[in-house]
């Protein structure tokens, strides 16, 4: 491919190989190296563009050999980061370039937010890129990933990156074999390893990343497979995987048909079941909305995926979607036709078993409604069907000729003849509509002339009475004719209107259900009309390029709606795209409602991302004023005080006394303290905000943290009661001591002089209860839950005792804990504050990190950069 770039002169896009792990330590970055060497024997112009050992020797030693792009360096926070240089990797223009670790976010100042953009430019250079992953950083496996872990990702790249992947290998190792790599000091450093193993590396996070990973990498190759079976025009089923059909015809059977489908897949390794029900649009169905809304929810309860197409042969398009899902079984269920109607034909069941061929096996299931009534119809021709349009002919045409043998044995009278011949126009009108009918009035007009009109044998009349009766007789004939016809045509709109009416109930329906993804949208439009590929085109004027925002299905990718075989315009700029056949035009008014339908689900999408960001930019403002207000008089107060006594301290024109010296120096110090404690509450609480509060979790007594909360409180002002036989708690030790040391302040804050505080701890099943207990004022019920908003003060407290955060930041650490703090009326007058935190070795979810690096550095460096502030401040 490479070659053939060369050759013609263009620039055309690299490509894209992704090492895929379930975690880190797998062996991707290793892997990703090795095949660095082996290109290089090659001959292949291969460099290092960005990989990060991490400090592990073998992956170091790997590095040896190959050419490195030198990095760049950015500042941030005091600290200095490397990252990649892509103009020197523009520059270089190698053919192959490795870059490590696609997530990554990149530090501010960089050319890209994110590392899997500047892939996208090396690519778009025509450079091949070779890169790695962990599963847990895809965007659509985020809160699967935390709920398994306890840790929520915040380095992520978005699934479509990975999945436009020309090719994703991957590295799989089982837990066991990874705890023992960890154990031995390959991943981490010998001082982290033992928290890494009792947290993210336990073997059942490790083992349900594992199948996250398998699941995915497994969706992906059957992505492929489709691909390859629609480019090669394959045909016949492959059994790669089990796969099972259900039809449904909206009666009361279904559900028995996919709770046994339901019990085959289990048998086979991944099955999956997918049931489909066919509307006619060329007859009357007998499905029960009702019925087939709640057959939907058991498919979809049991893992399985409800399907909506429309088809006139029923058998044919029920095939057809087996083997363009590359079915390999499908259930139906026993007829529930009576024994006399199966002279029409032999029925959905027969058909599909005896065209299915021996790829496709096909289960007939009996139920309690065997032989009740009519089950799925059999499949006919447009309006009145072929096989009684057969009838009409066989009837309009040797009906008259079969009459006029029967009736020269006998001599019936020319009236009655007449009659005889009429009764067989009009079954043939009954039977095969207009042009039958005529057929028969015509030739039963010649008969009767011919054979039964004086002078017989002759084609002439000589009684005008009887020349009437012929015209009248004809006139009758084709009367009867149009209006079975039009009664056709009436009975085909009704079919259609009802088939069409049925799509966009569903389509209702989900938008009612919540269902507003696009591509779940394009994909049931792709089913309905049975198409290969649909997908939403837009741009910004008439003289911008189209961009996709939505597509499912195979085949190429569309860059103006033209290329398209149905395109339907939504509005200026905007169209919906389909591809695989010509859509009649009668299709179309159902189209324009999907495509209406899309254009209004991408809207909604913009405007909830634009109301997101607007929430946000509104609570930061928010937080501003009141921060503004606050700070107004809170900071210059403390400050002011400082400033005085300090003044006064260097003053050269008054002689101090060492009491005024120490009463000055003691208000200074107290003016720090305001000004420390302020300003740390101020910055949890923008740590709260921005949510870059990440816990430790460890198992600590409380009676080991509480005690330390009580430093800087006023002596005999807090009374303790803290047994030592309560079970430990799993908690961050330094946020279980802000969280009760700012409790505590507020509650002495509020307590009449004389009355101390009581911190008391019990154990109540498995949370251990920490309640602080103060005889102030109390607070009223509807206040209750407003005392912990940010910057609330309760009644008339003044502007000096503080700016209303030391309960906002105490509830905050405590739910990032997975603790509750509420507040409780005192028995007598006051207010209780009960810290409910979890008791160790009861459910506890461990939370950690599971990366190092960058990230890992950045989030220290903004640390210490954040206690820099504090103490300048």
């Amino acid at each position: 491919m490479r070659q053939s770039r060369e050759d013609n002169g263009a620039m055309a896009r690299g490509t894209l190989r992704i090492y895929l792990g379930a975690a880190p330590g797998v062996g991707k970055t290793y892997a990703m190296l090795a095949e660095a060497h082996r290109r290089v024997e090659r001959g292949t112009d291969c460099v290092v563009a960005f990989v990060e050992h991490h400090g592990r020797p073998r992956t170091e030693v790997m590095l040896h050999g190959l050419e490195q792009v030198p990095r760049r360096e950015l500042e941030h926070r005091g600290g200095t980061f490397d990252e990649m240089d892509v103009d020197a990797v523009l520059a270089r223009r190698p053919r192959i370039a490795l870059v490590d670790e696609l997530a990554h976010t990149n530090v501010p100042g960089s050319r890209n937010a994110k590392r899997w953009q500047d892939v996208e430019e090396l690519l778009a250079a025509g450079i091949d890129v070779v890169s790695t992953v962990n599963i847990q950083h895809l965007e659509s496996l985020g809160d699967v990933v935390e709920s398994i872990t306890g840790v929520r990702q915040r380095e992520t790249v978005p699934d479509e990156v990975v999945r436009r992947a020309d090719q994703i290998e991957l590295v799989d190792m089982s837990p066991q074999a990874l705890r023992r790599r960890m154990a031995h000091g390959n991943i981490y450093q010998p001082d982290k390893v033992d928290a890494a193993l009792s947290n993210y590396f336990r073997p059942g996070n490790l083992t349900a990343l594992r199948e996250l990973a398998l699941l995915w990498v497994a969706d992906r190759v059957d992505e492929y497979l489709n691909e390859y079976r629609s480019e090669h025009e394959v045909s016949r089923i492959w059994g790669s995987r089990e796969r099972i059909v259900v039809g449904l015809t909206g009666g009361p059977e279904g559900r028995t048909l996919i709770r046994r489908a339901a019990r085959l897949a289990e048998k086979g390794a991944g099955g999956e079941v997918l049931a489909v029900y066919i509307a006619r649009s060329d007859g009357l169905t007998a499905a029960s909305p009702k019925e087939l809304a709640l057959q939907r929810t058991l498919v979809e309860d049991l893992g399985g995926t409800f399907h909506h197409v429309v088809g006139d042969d029923i058998p044919a398009a029920l095939l057809d979607f087996a083997r363009g899902v590359n079915a390999t079984q499908i259930v139906l269920g026993s007829s529930r036709r009576k024994t006399w109607q199966y002279v029409f034909g032999p029925g959905v069941g027969a058909t599909v078993a005896r065209e299915s061929g021996p790829d496709l096996d096909v289960h007939i299931v009996t139920h309690e409604a065997v032989a009740q009534g009519r089950g799925l119809p059999v499949a006919r021709g447009a309006r009145l069907g072929r096989g009684r349009i057969v009838w009409g002919w066989l009837v309009g045409v040797g009906g008259p000729v079969g009459l006029a043998v029967l009736l020269n044995t006998v001599d019936l009278g020319l009236a009655n003849d007449m009659l005889l011949f009429l009764a067989l126009t009009v079954a043939a009108a009954l039977l095969g509509g207009l042009l039958p009918a005529l057929a028969s009035a015509a030739i039963g007009s010649f008969l009767l002339n011919y054979f039964y009109t004086p002078p017989l044998h002759r084609l002439t009349v000589a009684d005008p009475k009887n020349i009437v009766a012929i015209a009248i007789f004809f006139g009758v004939g084709m009367s009867v004719a149009s209006v079975v016809d039009l009664a056709a045509r009436r009975t085909h709109q009704a079919a259609r209107l009802r088939a069409e009416s049925e799509i966009l109930s569903f389509l209702a329906g989900n938008v009612l259900r919540g269902e507003t993804g696009l591509e779940e949208l394009l994909e049931r439009v792709r089913e309905t009309f049975a198409m290969e590929s649909a997908a939403l085109l837009e741009r910004a004027s008439d003289v911008d390029p189209w961009t996709c925002q939505g597509r499912v299905g195979v085949g190429p990718s569309l860059e103006r709606p033209e290329d398209a075989d149905v395109d339907m315009p939504v509005g200026d700029h905007m169209a919906l795209a389909l591809t695989g056949r010509v859509l009649p035009a009668e299709d179309r008014r159902v189209l324009a409602a999907f495509a209406a339908q899309a254009a209004v689900v991408l809207d909604r999408r913009r405007l909830r991302a634009e109301a997101d960001q607007a929430r946000t930019l509104a609570e930061g403002n928010r937080i501003r004023t009141a921060l503004l207000a606050a700070v107004s008089h809170d900071l210059r107060t403390p400050l002011a005080g400082i400033k005085a006594a300090v003044s006064s301290l260097r003053s050269d024109d008054v002689a101090w006394s060492e009491e005024d010296r120490a009463e000055l120096l003691e208000g200074i110090e107290e003016g720090a303290d305001r000004l420390d404690h302020l300003v740390g509450n101020l910055l949890d609480m923008s740590r709260l905000q921005t949510g870059t509060v990440t816990p430790l979790i460890r198992e600590i007594d409380v009676d080991e943290v509480v005690p330390m909360a009580l430093v800087g409180v006023p002596e005999d002002s807090v009374e303790l009661d803290v047994p030592e036989t309560l079970p430990m708690v799993a908690v961050d030790p330094g946020l279980l001591e802000r969280s009760v040391a700012n409790l505590v302040e507020n509650a002495v804050k509020y307590s009449p002089p004389g009355r101390r505080v009581l911190v008391a701890a019990s154990a109540l099943d498995d949370r251990v209860e920490v309640r602080v207990v103060d005889r102030g004022p109390g607070v009223p019920d509807e206040a209750k839950e407003r005392i912990f908003e940010p910057f609330q003060r309760h009644g008339d407290a003044p502007r000096g005792a503080g700016v209303g955060l030391g309960l906002a930041v105490a509830r905050g650490f405590a739910e990032a804990m997975g603790g509750t703090l509420v507040a409780e009326d005192t028995p007598g007058g006051g207010l209780t504050m009960v810290l409910s935190l979890r008791a160790a070795g009861r459910g506890t979810q461990e939370r950690g990190t599971d990366e190092r690096g960058t990230d890992a550095r950045a989030t220290e460096a903004g640390a210490h950069t954040m206690e820099r502030e504090r103490q300048a401040l």
